[in-house]
Parts: C-alpha cells; sequence; structure tokens
C-alpha cells in the first residue's frame, strides 16, 4: 500500500511540473522540448526524478519526500508558478485517471513503477492534447458564428515589434467615431482571439482590431484565415524571436502571411511589399523626437502633411502613421486625424513617462526588442542629469545581440541595475559603468530609493516573463 501511495503522488508530482511549464509556453510542446530558457529545471525536476524511480524504486520515497517535493515547493515560490484553468483541472483528471488505472494493474502485474509512471505522464500529455483539440474547434466554430452574426470590419495587426502599440493606435484613432473593439493586452494567438470572441467581443461592433503573433510559419495564416480580416497591417521586421524562425527571411514570409485573408480589400506595411498593400516607409520624414514630445511629415494622397504627439520615441511615428492610414480609410479627413494623434495617449509600459519626486520614470518595461531599446536610449541622451537603467537585457535573443545592448548602455548611462539571472553573465562582464545585480524584484524599489535621488532619470527597459 506504501508503495502505490509512492507512486500515486510521485506521478502527480512529476505531472504538476509538466504542466506547469506547459503553461507558460502556451501549451506548446515543442517550445517546452527545444526552446526552453533553463533545461536545468527539466534535468533536476522531471529527468532525474525519472531515471531514480526507474533505477531505484524501492528507495525512491527518500528522495521524493526529502528531496523532489520540498524542491519544487521552493521552486514554485521563486516562480510563476501554475495558474489553475479548466484545461489543467482536465489534466489532472486524466492523469488520475489513468494513474488509478496503472494502479489496478500494478496491483496484478508487477512490473517497474518507473518505467509506468513515465508511460502514464507520456499518454496523460497525448490524451489531454487531443481532448483540448477537440473542444477548440468546437469553440472555433461558435467564434466563426459569432463574427458572422455582428459582421464586423475586422483589422489585423502584426509586426515583429509595435503591433500592440499599432493596434491601440488604430482603436484611439476611430473610438470615437465608430464602435470599436481591440483584443486585450497582447492577445495575439488563434486560440487568445477565439476566445476573446466567445467571452468578450461586444454584439454591435463596427470594427474589431486585433493583432497576430507567431512562432512558426503559417501561425499568422491561420488567423487571417480563420478571420477573414478586410484590412491588414504590417509594422517593422526585426530580428524578434530569431530562435524560432531561424533567419530573418523565414520572419519576413511568415509576417507577410497578415495579407493572406480571402477577404482582404488593402493593407499597409511599412517597408516589405506587396500586391495589395500601401508600403509606408518613403512617406515618412523629418522625424524629430525628445523627452517631450515626437513629430514628423507624413505623405497622404501625394501630399505632407505635419503630425505631432506626445508618444515618446521616432519608432512610434511609424507605428502611428500605419494605424493613420488605417484610419484614413474610415475618417477622410486629415485635420481631423491629426487633432487625434496630437491627442493619442501613451500606451502602458511603452516609452511611459512618469514624474515623481523630481525625478523622471520611464516605464518601457514593455519593449522587448533591440531597435526599441536602442532607440529609447537615444531619447535618454537629452536628459542632462544622471542617466540609471534597470533591465534584464533582451529575452529570446542571442548573446550579440545582448552585448550591443551592453555597449550601448557604457554609452549613454552611469549606473545599470541588472534584473533576472538571464544575461547576468553578459552585463557584469560587458558593463563598465557602475552596476548592482537584483535577484530579487520584491527588494528593486528600496535599491531605487537609495542610489537615486531627484534630478536622475530612470528608464525601466524590458522585463523578464513572470516565470523566470
Amino acid at each position: 500500500m506504501f508503495d502505490l501511495i509512492v507512486h500515486f503522488i510521485t506521478v502527480y508530482v512529476l505531472g504538476l511540473y509538466l504542466i506547469t511549464v506547459l503553461q507558460w509556453y502556451n501549451y506548446k510542446i515543442n517550445r517546452v522540448i527545444f526552446h526552453f530558457h533553463n533545461y536545468k529545471w527539466h534535468l533536476f525536476y522531471f529527468v532525474v526524478p525519472v531515471v531514480t524511480y526507474i533505477a531505484a524504486y524501492r528507495f525512491f520515497w527518500i528522495y521524493l519526500f526529502f528531496g523532489l517535493i520540498p524542491a519544487l515547493f521552493i521552486w514554485f515560490k521563486k516562480t510563476k508558478g501554475l495558474t489553475i484553468t479548466k484545461r489543467v483541472k482536465r489534466f489532472f483528471m486524466i492523469l488520475g485517471f489513468l494513474e488509478t488505472l496503472n494502479l489496478v494493474f500494478m496491483n496484478k502485474v508487477h512490473y517497474n513503477p518507473g518505467i509506468a509512471s513515465l508511460i502514464v505522464l507520456i499518454l496523460s500529455i497525448i490524451i489531454s492534447e487531443t481532448v483540448e483539440e477537440l473542444l477548440f474547434l468546437k469553440y472555433k466554430k461558435m467564434a466563426k458564428e459569432k463574427l458572422k452574426k455582428i459582421n464586423p470590419t475586422i483589422i489585423a495587426v502584426t509586426a515583429s515589434y509595435g503591433k500592440t502599440s499599432i493596434k491601440n493606435f488604430i482603436y484611439q484613432l476611430l473610438k470615437e467615431d465608430f464602435k470599436v473593439y481591440k483584443t486585450p493586452r497582447s492577445v495575439n494567438t488563434l486560440k487568445g482571439i477565439v476566445l476573446d470572441i466567445n467571452t468578450k467581443l461586444p454584439e454591435n461592433t463596427d470594427i474589431y482590431v486585433t493583432e497576430a503573433g507567431a512562432r512558426e510559419r503559417g501561425d499568422i495564416k491561420e488567423i487571417v484565415r480563420f478571420l477573414e480580416n478586410e484590412y491588414s497591417v504590417l509594422g517593422k521586421i526585426g530580428p524578434q524571436h530569431i530562435e524560432y524562425f531561424k533567419t530573418l527571411e523565414n520572419i519576413q514570409k511568415t509576417k507577410l502571411e497578415i495579407f493572406d485573408s480571402p477577404n482582404l480589400k488593402k493593407g499597409f506595411s511599412y517597408e516589405l511589399p506587396h500586391p495589395k498593400a500601401v508600403v509606408l516607409k518613403d512617406k515618412i520624414k523629418n522625424i524629430k523626437a525628445d523627452l517631450n514630445k515626437t513629430e514628423w511629415d507624413l505623405e497622404i494622397d501625394g501630399k505632407n502633411y505635419r503630425f505631432k504627439t506626445k508618444i515618446l520615441g521616432s519608432f512610434n511615428a511609424v507605428n502611428i502613421s500605419l494605424a493613420v492610414y488605417q484610419a484614413y480609410e474610415f475618417i477622410k479627413d486629415i485635420e481631423k486625424l491629426q487633432q487625434k494623434v496630437s491627442a493619442l495617449e501613451p500606451i502602458p509600459h511603452r516609452l511611459q513617462k512618469i514624474e515623481v519626486g523630481g525625478k523622471i520614470i520611464i516605464d518601457d518595461s514593455f519593449n522587448g526588442n533591440i531597435e526599441g531599446m536602442l532607440e529609447s536610449f537615444e531619447l535618454v541622451k537629452f536628459h542632462p542629469g544622471r542617466k540609471v537603467i534597470v533591465t534584464p537585457g533582451l529575452v529570446e535573443a542571442t548573446e550579440e545581440m545582448n552585448k550591443k545592448i551592453a555597449r550601448a548602455i557604457n554609452k549613454t548611462f552611469d549606473l545599470a541595475i541588472i534584473t533576472g539571472k538571464v544575461n547576468k553573465k553578459i552585463f557584469c562582464s560587458s558593463l563598465t559603468i557602475d552596476k548592482v545585480y537584483v535577484s530579487d524584484k520584491s527588494k528593486l524599489e528600496k535599491i531605487l530609493a537609495d542610489l537615486t535621488k531627484p534630478g536622475d532619470i530612470i528608464i525601466f527597459s524590458n522585463d523578464t516573463p513572470e516565470y523566470l
């Protein structure tokens, strides 16, 4: 009986680890296997326990109760942990059912419980994925029917970086004249969009603005083939998520899928050409950006118009211009669009300027691309006082890209506060300015209070995912 209890607990503990890391990576098994951020965790919390159980299952209970469970408890406290959703509950129900069957057989046929636990876990993942796929097909059909009933004009937005900003700018430009709904936060996968349609899309929506993200070829095509959107917007392209796509050419081909909608009327692209898209790169001119405003000329219908905004960053001239071209399809009034651009509100955590206690804080914590980070550093150079950066560097990027970030930090800042372990080694060896490493972000507020003073500018540049 004791052995059966140990086996049951072991399977659930290992299952807890598996479902947690799967949830972090949107239940993409290939990402958990081939693109995981810390393979030591796989080794310590799954591979070693399974091998130990197979090799020494008679004494495994000692390791389970005094090693694995305490270690996992500490690991959960230090990471994001697991969010209990209906999908997670279904997984544990499947796991419990298979494990019960396994225990019945184990009681009759004596075989290695370590191998049995591995089989149960693999089968649970397979069955769980099958169940979720069948449920998704049902929800996808429901979402499609709801879209047909509401029949909104749909705008799909993608880019290597800036797609959430473009989406929000389009929404702000159109919301006073139309009943516009946009996907919340950074919802940009087909499953996320389907869920959003089924649960939140208002019945009286005129215009639905959504963004489309990708980790592999075909992801965006799948989204636009489902949405059948009339308009598509393609922003800047760069080496974001290069570890998934391998080459910039693959990224470009994937992003161009945004124009594969069967109902596409018109598209807008910053630089990549497409037969149905207007390319804006040469239409955006004379950009001037500082810590107070951004202004530029934008060519529309062969004439140049000056646009001004309190949104910071010259790259936002590109994002707003794409939004203006899209809004112009609905509002044929340039002067009105100029006024709307001047009234645009900053997107939270994207070069959001805050002044408090005599300090200037630039919250750019949602900026996770090298181009945006480097450009934000150029803005900070305008500040006459001391310059402080709080950053983990780039996540899901190459070592050379982070070294480039470090070189730019050396040229711009007086103090660097490094958060997270992801790029600790690179920054500690590459930064020549004063630097502080913070392993526990709960202590960051006190560190900033101690190390900064009125007159300083502090930029929060990028942030690590919660599970890191």
